[in-house]
This record gives structure tokens, sequence and C-alpha cells, in this order.
């Protein structure tokens, strides 16, 4: 069977960059997703004008349906997946006056909770060598250090569950639109605060394969494409969305029987302290 790649949200910015990468480096097929089958396939086209050729799948991260049917798909025709790019997420402009409580709840929706299901759909239909990538955000880092030492301690550990996980993402969001999140140990950062859970994520998710599937070699990142020109980070960043997919690719590609970096949090190629 040819390999096959999926990157989520890449109908623009950097997970359409990703797909580009993928389609001259990647030894398979590359699918291009989106929520919207009119961008997703305006986006394929655009790259098949660069003599590209990725493939559409319709996939919104947010609705359980879609999820569970993209994953049969790659089953059924694919036996698997061997490269899964998480990329897909939300952040509100800082100068948006949408009620704190508001934000925390749609962003962590999407950018941990719908994230997480995801892994959970794909993650058992990973291939042996596969590769998978969560991208995360040097916010991650930021509004962990802003966190109480309690909540430092907990993300920082190398015990706490993806349950003690959920339940801590549930009551940010709880706090927040109690507005008590500042008494409860969080930073005023709901994107910063989702992307936090989905790095301590991948900690979890990597340490659950090594000890489930230590034969199968399959390593799980999460990463910082770093500041990047696009509808969400605005025309004053400074890499452009080529530049900030260096990173993802570069742990989608990892070579075979490489054993690291793994459930590691990662920026400019290099492994961060978490």
């Amino acid at each position: 069977m040819p390999k096959v790649a999926l990157v989520t949200g890449s109908n623009k910015g950097i997970g359409f960059a990703i797909v580009r990468s993928l389609c001259k480096q990647f030894n398979g097929d590359v699918f291009l997703s989106s929520r919207d089958a009119g961008r997703g396939t305006a986006a394929v086209e655009s790259l098949n004008s660069e003599g590209l050729k990725p493939i559409f799948q319709q996939l919104d991260i947010n609705d359980p349906e879609s999820v569970r049917a993209a994953r049969d798909f790659f089953n059924e025709k694919y036996g698997g997946l061997d490269v899964l790019i998480n990329n897909a997420g939300i952040a509100f402009k800082n100068a948006d006056t949408t009620p704190f409580g508001t934000q925390a709840e749609v962003t962590l929706k999407t950018n941990f909770f719908a994230t997480r299901d995801m892994c959970n759909e794909f993650l058992p239909i990973i291939k042996p060598g596969g590769r998978v990538v969560n991208v995360s955000s040097v916010m991650s880092s930021i509004a962990l250090n802003r966190c109480s030492p309690e909540l430092q301690a907990r993300f920082r550990s190398n015990d706490i569950t993806e349950e003690e996980l959920v339940g801590l993402m549930e009551r940010f969001v709880q706090e927040a639109q109690a507005g008590a999140h500042s008494q409860g140990g969080w930073p005023d950062t709901a994107y910063g605060v989702s992307k936090t859970g989905l790095t301590v994520l991948s900690r979890i998710h990597a340490r659950k394969l090594g000890h489930e599937r230590p034969a199968d070699q399959i390593l799980l990142n999460a990463c910082c494409p770093g500041w990047v020109r696009t509808d969400m980070a605005g025309p004053n960043a400074t890499k452009s969305p080529d530049e900030g997919a260096i990173t993802p690719v570069y742990l989608a590609l990892l070579p075979a029987g490489a054993g690291e970096p793994q459930g590691q949090f990662v920026m400019d190629k290099k492994v961060h302290p978490w």
C-alpha cells in the first residue's frame, strides 16, 4: 500500500504550506483537509497549478461524525495512516471584545478537545513507524509559566493522566466563564492554555504509545512553527508560512528507526525544555 499523510486545517496558512512541503518530500499520498469543501478544493487546485498533487479530504475536527468518516476512509483505503499533522486551530484577536469565558470555551473546543478527539480516533490506525505532529505554540510554554505553581507542577509531571488533563482544561473553561480563572491560578490567555493542554496531551500520548506499542516505533511530538504571517497571527509576523512549515515537516519526516524526539516540544527543529 502507498504511504499516506493527512494534514488537518490545511486549506490556508501554515497547514497549506505543510501540504506543499510534504508534496515535495513525502514518498506517498498527501491529503489536504478542510471543513469547507469549496475552500479545500480551491486549495488543492492552487497546488495543482504548482505541479503538486495533493488529494482533498473533507474533515471538520469539531464534528465527531466527520472525524470517524475520515478515519474509516484511511483505514479502508490505506490500512491506516503514516503521518498525521494536527494543524487545525483557532485564536481570537487581541482586540476581540468577546467575553473571556466565551473565548475560553470556543478556543479550547477546537484547539484541545477536538484535537484530542482526532488523536483518540486516529492513533489506533497510525501504522508502525508512523509520525504524529501536534502543531502547538510557544504560547503553550509562556502560558505554562504564568500558571500557579500547583498547575505548573501537574502540567510538567510525568504521571499526569489524560483524564486529569481533561479535567483541568474543563476547570479552566468553567472558571473563565465564572470570572474566577485568575483566582484558580490560570493566565489571561485562552489560546495559551489551549496550547498548554495540547503540548501536555502530546507528552501523555507519546508515553502511552511507548507503553502500548513499543515495537511500532511511532514518534509523536508537539511543535511551535514560529510566529508566522497568517490570518491568525497577522501581517507583521517574522516567518512566511513556508518557513513555519519547516519544523512540523521535519518531525513528520523523521527517518525510520529514529528514537527521538519523542513526546517533546520542538521549536526550530530543536527540543525545548517543558
